[in-house]
């Protein structure tokens, strides 16, 4: 799948913004101590993958009604859905300079994922959460996605790799009173 990059400076991928709040005491000592130990910036990034995917549930799959969209409200309720948890695995792997994309697929709602850049290529990763039928994994040697899209379905891959999470994805979540009303605006198309 060929990528586009919303902005062709690959610095606005290593920003922060309000969602990705990379400079929050939290994320940056939750990135110190991943970062503990690993050789490289790859072992870094599987540990946070693995961190999000595996310790911060996905809020539907555990229940919780709270809606987290800013990375550091994600990694102190440790909750959160898709999107939330994208932000999340954004803000570690920006906090230890690895370039950093969110980007969505399309099945009955938006799905969010991140995509992070190694060897001068993009790669999708998907911290959702595994569950029976679901087995993310970090990988960059092909995808090992939540979910695979089927476009005979009219389920698709949005190529748009954004440096800040996508307004309607944002405005979603910000204005949530809780995932049941979330669940009710989750945005069908970007």
């Amino acid at each position: 799948m060929q990528f586009i990059q919303q902005t062709p400076d690959l610095s606005a991928y290593l920003a922060a913004d309000e969602a990705i709040d990379h400079h929050h005491p939290l994320v940056r000592e939750t990135a110190a101590r991943l970062a503990q130990g690993v050789v490289d910036s790859y072992e870094y990034a599987r540990a946070a993958f693995d961190y999000v995917r595996d310790t911060i549930p996905h809020s539907q799959d555990s229940g919780d009604l709270r809606v987290t969209w800013r990375a550091s409200d994600v990694l102190e309720q440790r909750t959160g859905i898709c999107y939330a948890k994208a932000h999340a695995l954004a803000a570690l792997l920006r906090a230890e300079d690895i370039p950093t994309a969110l980007c969505y697929q399309q099945f009955g709602e938006v799905h969010g994922l991140v995509a992070v850049r190694f060897n001068g290529a993009w790669h999708r990763q998907d911290p959702r959460g595994n569950k029976p039928g679901v087995d993310a994994q970090f990988s960059l040697h092909g995808e090992r996605l939540a979910f695979v899209t089927d476009p005979a379905s009219n389920e698709m891959d949005y190529t748009v790799l954004y440096a800040a999470p996508h307004p309607v994805v944002l405005g979603a979540l910000t204005s949530a009173r809780d995932r049941t009303h979330l669940w009710q605006t989750l945005p069908t198309a970007l």
